[in-house]
């Protein structure tokens, strides 16, 4: 992050060729003394002011390019994350070949709103991240006083608004799409099993929300916490509102595994078992028997199976699956930087382009609340593997 200032070689090459030179030419003279006469003595040399050159701290001023920041831990137990997130945006100028957008990385481990503060001295007009929501909320008042937007890679969305975006994948648009696929297969009555705690309670609403608007009926929703026989208890529950032909399972794919046997002997032997998003961020989903036949909505795999094929050959090493939000901030922030002028405050209304961006993950655009609506597709567990279903749309046209 912290750049030296030194002298160019170009210069120091210069300068030793005019001495070279100089005294090339020097010993090429002949002193000539009139006859009769003693030598000359030279004049004397005369004082040259040199002026110092003055080095302002921080990073130096660019003039020809955009300046943005890159807040993510990377440091700390989630440094992984972090760095495969910096790595990605890498990735991204390198493909583009872009050299107007300057990006400069910020370790938020030792405080987001520290690393926030950092960013704008340096002269930074948009920031990218942080990744986590309570950063979040520590980083956008900051930047807001400054006028500079922020684009998080955080999914709560809590903390949108006030000037901060959020990349992250909503559960709430997974488990609508996963509801809207399923109604359209022809289940009506559901039946709904999440986690205590907030990721619970919000999956529970968009559930119920979901169910509604796509004309069907929730026959029951049961919570379970992470203490022994929870999860057991909770699906005895639900076989006292049996019979359902469709139930969502709002949990890691680790869960719903145990779960779903225990569905099938109480009351949900022929229903349709849903996931949300978070199925996708397990590259061994499929490989659970339990799932098998089960329907989960996330972004498209497509683009992301050749991202990450390059980003293995480019870093040595497997990306994040969230890593592909920071490779299409970069391409976002590419596009508008056509329309951006260098040293000018970043143009937060192209950020609400109603159109929309594309990227690995497939289409997006923010909405009125901040929050990166996706374009979505349906993928089921079959052999061993994922099938796409239902693919996601390609734009935001026909809606």
């Amino acid at each position: 992050m912290a750049e030296g200032v030194s002298v160019p070689q170009r210069g120091r090459a210069i300068l030793r060729s005019i001495i070279v030179a100089g005294a090339l030419i020097l010993s090429g003279c002949q002193s000539v003394v009139p006859r009769g006469q003693g030598p000359v003595a030279p004049p004397p040399p005369r004082a040259v002011q040199v002026q110092p050159q003055r080095v302002e701290p921080g990073i130096p001023v660019d003039v020809a390019r955009h300046r943005v920041a890159l807040l993510v831990p990377l440091t700390g137990p989630n440094a992984g994350v972090g760095q495969s997130l910096a790595n990605a945006t890498q990735m991204a100028l390198l493909d583009t070949k872009n050299e107007q957008v300057r990006i400069t990385s910020y370790d938020t481990n030792g405080g987001a709103a520290a690393a926030a503060q950092k960013a704008l001295a340096d002269g930074n007009r948009l920031i990218l991240g942080p990744l986590l929501a309570d950063d979040v909320r520590a980083v956008a008042p900051i930047a807001r006083r400054a006028g500079v937007p922020v684009v998080s890679f955080s999914n709560d969305t809590t903390a949108a608004g006030n000037g901060a975006y959020l990349m992250g994948y909503a559960p709430a648009q997974s488990i609508e799409r996963v509801v809207q696929y399923a109604r359209a297969q022809g289940v009506s009555d559901f039946a709904g099993l999440v986690p205590n705690g907030t990721y619970g309670e919000r999956a529970s609403t968009a559930f119920l929300r979901a169910v509604e608007s796509a004309g069907g009926q929730v026959r029951t929703l049961q919570t379970y916490d992470r203490a022994p026989g929870s999860l057991t208890g909770a699906i005895s529950r639900m076989a006292q509102n049996a019979p359902y032909d469709g139930v969502l399972v709002a949990d890691v794919g680790a869960t719903a595994s145990v779960a779903v046997p225990l569905i099938r002997k109480n009351g949900g032997g022929s229903a349709h078992v849903l996931g949300t998003d978070q199925w996708n961020l397990e590259s061994s989903i499929a490989t659970r028997p339990a799932l098998a036949g089960a329907w989960f909505a996330s972004v498209s795999d497509g683009l992301y199976r050749q991202y990450a094929a390059k980003y293995r050959a480019r870093f040595g090493t497997a990306p994040y699956r969230l890593s592909s939000l920071g490779y299409d901030v970069v391409l976002l922030t590419v596009r508008i930087a056509r329309e951006w002028r260098v040293g000018a405050p970043f143009p937060e209304e192209r950020l609400r382009d109603h159109d929309g961006f594309a990227g690995i993950d497939g289409a997006f655009r923010f909405g009125r609340d901040s929050v990166a609506e996706r374009a979505l597709e349906v993928q089921e567990i079959r052999g061993g593997t994922t099938v796409v279903v239902s693919p996601a749309p390609s734009g935001f046209g026909d809606r």
